[in-house]
């Protein structure tokens, strides 16, 4: 496959990946997600300021590390893509990242009960998912936006080499190796999340909650790809 062939399908990729999220109630008018460019690294793909479920092949630009456009021609940019480019520099092995306000994850980023990892979808869960804290950076009067490359960074510290974090009062981030994957993620991060709040309610204060182990969770991202469900999502976006 030529280069010029393999970013059309990564940005064909890219559309899907928005329309899905959005689909999936992952994202709403808010939100978005980024792919690294094949063979730069210190580049990366990410829409123009718009809705995900509007996102088209046109709309997508191509920013360097510092999150500035290659070729912003007039064209609006997210005010939080800071968070994409912080963490492509930090994390060579990321190509694909999610910023979303899902609303079931959010309240496990403000109450004093940890998310963990209730089946096998979400065994990445299992790995540990930390809380980002925005005071902790910007002081008690912020808006909880990741505006500027400093807030990326500290986002970025906080991930480490998880698979997610929550940012507590606004939604999370998630990332993976591949757009597939990372839409994934984000789709059964939001369904980990709903599901652990019915178990809770199940099982009434003090009872315990059968989770996922630590091993049981490396065997499930061993063993699922999410191949088969990013084809029928990825068709149902397209129509390809």
């Amino acid at each position: 496959m030529s280069d010029a062939s393999t970013l059309a399908t990564l940005i064909d990729d890219l559309v899907a990946a928005n329309r899905i999220l959005a689909e999936q109630g992952v994202v709403d008018g808010y939100g978005h997600v980024s792919a690294r460019v094949p063979g730069k690294a210190d580049r990366y793909l990410l829409s123009r300021s718009l809705a995900p479920a509007a996102v088209t092949a046109d709309d997508i630009m191509e920013y360097d590390l510092d999150s500035n456009p290659v070729d912003q021609r007039g064209r609006g940019m997210y005010l939080e893509r800071f968070i994409h480019g912080e963490i492509y520099r930090k994390r060579p092995d990321v190509h694909a990242v999610v910023h979303n306000h899902s609303p079931s994850v959010i309240p496990f980023g403000i109450a004093p009960v940890p998310m963990q990892a209730v089946y096998h979808m979400s065994g990445f869960v299992a790995a540990g998912i930390p809380i980002y804290e925005i005071r902790d950076k910007d002081g008690p009067a912020t808006d909880m936006l990741i505006r500027t490359g400093p807030l990326g960074r500290s986002l970025a510290d906080v991930l480490g080499v998880k698979p997610a974090a929550l940012m507590r009062g606004h939604g999370a981030v998630v990332v993976a190796p591949s757009v597939s994957l990372v839409v994934a993620r984000s789709v059964y991060l939001e369904m980990n999340a709903r599901l652990q709040m019915q178990a809770m309610q199940i099982a009434g204060p003090g009872g315990k909650i059968n989770y996922l182990t630590a091993d049981e969770g490396v065997a499930a991202v061993e063993s699922n790809d999410f191949l088969r469900a990013w084809d029928l999502w990825r068709k149902n976006a397209l129509g390809k």
